[in-house]
């Protein structure tokens, strides 16, 4: 990750960067390979930490086939119903798909999650961006 980051910010660094008034086509790689090389550092620091023994199969369990079919179902359905039924119904559906990924998760709580998800995702990029997707197309 370290070397991802650093080779993204030298990459953006060949391009105009800009400042956050006028940002040049090189300012948004540069932040993202920033906060991708801060990441790598942190995980380099807290990983000579650990301890040095080895991890087997057993001790990280069977995958969670729930988790990965919900997620995966979720954004299938995003896709699925974004250019047809709209940002709302799209967003909503992929929260509420993939929040029941969670064993510990209540349908009552992914339905709040996936409504507030959906309004503010909704406002962000209907309203606020005004990204070209209609909120409900129905």
């Amino acid at each position: 990750m370290i070397l991802l980051g650093l080779g993204t910010v030298v990459q953006a660094s060949r391009y105009q960067i800009g400042s956050l008034e006028t940002m040049g086509p090189g300012f948004f790689p540069m932040i993202l390979g920033g906060v991708l090389l801060a990441i790598g550092v942190l995980i380099a620091v807290s990983a000579s930490g650990a301890s040095q023994e080895p991890q087997t199969s057993e001790e990280f369990g069977s995958p969670d086939w729930r988790g990965w079919f919900c997620i995966i179902l979720g954004v299938l359905s995003f896709i699925a119903l974004a250019q047809s039924a709209g940002l709302f119904p799209a967003t909503f559906a992929c929260v509420f798909i993939s929040a029941l990924g969670d064993r510990t998760c209540q349908v009552r709580n992914a339905f709040f999650l996936a409504l507030g998800l959906a309004v503010f995702g909704v406002a962000l990029f209907s309203y606020g961006l005004e990204i070209p997707l209609p909120a409900l197309n129905w």
